[in-house]
């Protein structure tokens, strides 16, 4: 019997994993994570190295806002795939774009498309190496990132352990901050902007941390800290305890962002676009990461039954919500 339930009840992860269901991934013994398993899918292609691939879909409406300049937008439609290639640990050996275009469209606004996809690749080491072209309705960018990795350094969102430390690169919810600044009119310096506008995919300390051997699993946060917290939760069939505290908040968010409704901590767990690594460390290998990259301590593992939740300041504990930046309806 046919499903006729609009994909905007269920959301986009339950979609996800519905549809990742459905394809039969194992058929191939060179696929060794294939739909819906992590990040990116892994494919075996030697004896040393994994091949990681990731894709991703952006559209004017949901995911630009309307202050980006077409070389941010871009900037943005790499980064987002080469996050997720970070969040492997693994190098990236090329990006590729299927764009969609009005007619209508400038060819100035495509070229400074283009320009801003191959600075961010350039940034991160690698290049612009093909894609497509289609006229659209609707601005809409589709991306595709590959990397590699040696085998013995793939990091992937399977490995957490009861005792395990949590950690986190970079600030929690700056991009959030930025996004609530734009829309509330509140005018905030290029330090905090630039996270929503430009993020930085954090290919080099993903790289480092898989070479240290200490993390014992890892992904990206682009659809918030709460809601990359409860991924790994259920993946892993654990739980997590988060220090209010210890929270990295961009020094720029409690000075401009001050309002009754929106706490900097909701801003830190709930929202999106943080390109930021969330990975767990055994406690025994935690100087082995700091010395190889910048990170903030911000909880611990706790057994499943124990939840994903938060130890405020005032010494309450509170659960965390499974809630973030996600599509089709959520």
């Amino acid at each position: 019997m046919k499903d006729h339930t609009p994909v905007s009840e269920i959301g986009e992860r339950s979609l996800i994993s519905r549809l990742s269901g459905m394809l039969n991934c194992g058929c191939d013994p060179e696929v060794r994570i294939g739909a819906g398993g992590d990040d990116c899918a892994v494919i075996d292609i030697s004896e040393e190295e994994y091949m990681v691939i990731t894709t991703d879909m952006l559209h004017r409406k949901t995911d630009f806002p309307v202050q980006m300049t077409p070389w941010q937008i871009g900037w943005m439609s790499a980064a987002v795939n080469l996050s997720d290639v970070a969040s492997m640990g693994a190098r990236p050996v090329g990006f590729l774009s299927a764009m969609g275009f009005s007619k209508e469209t400038d060819i100035s606004f495509v070229e400074d498309i283009s320009k801003g996809m191959d600075d961010c690749a350039r940034f991160c080491g690698t290049s612009v190496i093909g894609g497509d072209i289609d006229t659209h309705d609707e601005l809409t960018i589709t991306g595709t990132a590959l990397g590699k990795v040696k085998k013995s350094e793939l990091l992937t969102r399977k490995g957490a352990k009861v005792g395990d430390v949590v950690c986190v690169t970079g600030f929690a919810g700056s991009a959030g901050a930025a996004l609530h600044a734009i829309e509330n009119g509140i005018d905030i310096p290029d330090s905090l902007l630039d996270k929503l506008l430009t993020p930085i995919p954090r290919i080099m300390d993903g790289m480092a941390l898989a070479h240290s051997g200490a993390v014992t699993c890892m992904m990206d946060t682009s659809d918030g800290l709460a809601m990359s917290l409860y991924d790994l939760a259920d993946l892993n069939e654990v739980g997590f305890r988060i220090d209010e505290d210890a929270l990295p908040i961009q020094p720029e968010v409690s000075q401009y962002i001050t309002s009754d409704e929106t706490t900097l901590t909701e801003l830190a767990l709930y929202t999106g676009g943080d390109f930021e690594l969330l990975f767990t460390v055994s406690p025994d290998m935690l100087e082995a990461a700091q010395s190889v990259c910048y990170l903030n301590v911000i909880g611990v593992v706790v057994e499943r039954e124990l939840g994903t939740g938060i130890t405020c300041r005032n010494g309450q504990n509170l659960t965390i919500n499974r809630k973030g930046y996600l599509q089709l309806g959520d």
